[in-house]
């Protein structure tokens, strides 16, 4: 019975169960109606011989015996089978009507039983990640889903002090990781500025500002990645398509640094959410789309009903199989992990993934014909 659920079980369950009891009981009563009634044979053959207790020889006295007990016989036999026939019929009928009655019963007290699941049932799925502030608290006497429910709402409050621990680390972790980053590279930058430093070490402070700006991104990424995972605290409209636009504008630069073209089509398109984690899952696609393309490659971006945002752009061809792992963090295209492209973090997708479900949407990939990447984000609507 794999995918039926399990009020329709318990039903028919149920419904068997009283079947079977109802079939014995009539099994049991027919057995007993059947003992009780007379035998036609014996019966006869008393009353031919005068047997007072049955008031009958005296109509049988002008009769011979052998006549006489065949019409006794025939009579009996005829009504034991008509009354054993009406017996069977009409507790046929009476279970059937009842079996239809139990199943009935049986599916309203099922559902009663199971009511507390589902409570359970809904106030997990209203629950979002920030706001764990949802209980069961069943109202009942102490049974096995009384238990059930407390267990529930007890991992709830374990996960809400865990959420909250979350977020003083995130607070900390800003300040904490951003500043020496800004500190290094000030000295560093500072000590670029000696007119007497030599080539050697003006490389050597290069590199060390190009390390220094990665692990900038590095951090600024995990940030909004932790803080988009913690779920919307507050919801404003936001205009998606002046997003998209404005990001169009900041990046084009970096686009004609690299030889891409980007063409957009923009429809107006409001959505609920924070402004700034949407700038950011906006500007995150667009600065893949032109990372992971090629010199002459084109990026396409629209903004129109559902999904609310798609890009698409040339570039390498990127293997079906490996799509689904794009979105994980420190994942690249073409398989490169953690160290082996020095370009971004690796959280582009992660982040626009995490961003989209605080937003209750969701984020897609599927690769392109002849290259690329084709990115959809589906929003709900303001």
């Amino acid at each position: 019975m794999n995918g039926v659920s399990v009020r329709t079980k318990l039903t028919a369950w149920y419904g068997a169960l009283f079947l079977l009891a109802g079939l014995v009981l009539v099994v049991l009563n027919y057995l007993l109606v059947q003992s009780t009634l007379p035998d036609p044979v014996r019966f006869a053959s008393t009353a031919v011989a005068g047997d007072a207790e049955f008031g009958v020889a005296q109509r049988l006295d002008t009769l011979s015996p052998a006549p006489a007990v065949q019409l006794v016989t025939g009579s009996l036999d005829e009504y034991r089978s008509s009354t054993l026939s009406t017996l069977v019929v009409g507790s046929a009928i009476a279970l059937v009507a009842t079996a239809g009655l139990a199943v009935l019963f049986g599916w309203l007290m099922a559902g009663r039983a199971l009511r507390p699941l589902h409570d359970i049932t809904s106030t997990a799925r209203r629950l979002e990640a920030g706001k764990l502030d949802r209980r069961i608290n069943l109202e009942g006497p102490p049974d096995e889903l009384k238990e059930l429910a407390d267990t529930f709402d007890g991992m709830l409050d374990r996960l809400a002090e865990s959420f909250d621990s979350q977020k003083r680390f995130v607070a900390n972790a800003s300040h904490e990781l951003r500043t020496p980053l800004a500190v290094q590279r000030t000295l560093i930058e500072v000590a670029m500025t000696d007119p007497e430093v030599s080539p050697d070490l003006r490389k050597l402070g290069t590199h060390l500002l190009h390390t220094n700006e990665r692990s900038e991104r590095m951090i600024e990424g995990l940030l909004v990645l932790a803080r988009s995972d913690r779920g919307l605290h507050a919801r404003a409209p936001v205009r998606l398509d002046e997003v998209a636009a404005s990001v169009v504008r900041a990046t084009a630069a970096s686009a004609s640094a690299a030889g891409v073209t980007v063409e957009t089509r923009l429809r107006p398109r409001t959505v609920a959410g924070d402004p700034v984690l949407l700038e950011r899952l906006v500007t995150n696609l667009v600065v893949n789309a032109i990372t992971y393309n090629a010199r002459g490659g084109w990026v396409y971006v629209e903004i129109r009903g559902d999904p609310a945002l798609e890009i698409r752009n040339s570039g390498p061809v990127v293997p079906p199989e490996a799509v689904p792992t794009l979105f994980e963090p420190f994942r690249r295209v073409g398989g490169a992990e953690r160290t082996g492209d020095t370009r971004n973090a690796g959280l582009g997708l992660s982040i626009v993934r995490s961003v989209a479900q605080a937003h209750g949407g969701v984020a897609e990939a599927q690769p392109g014909r002849r290259g690329g990447l084709t990115v959809t984000v589906r929003l709900p609507p303001a």
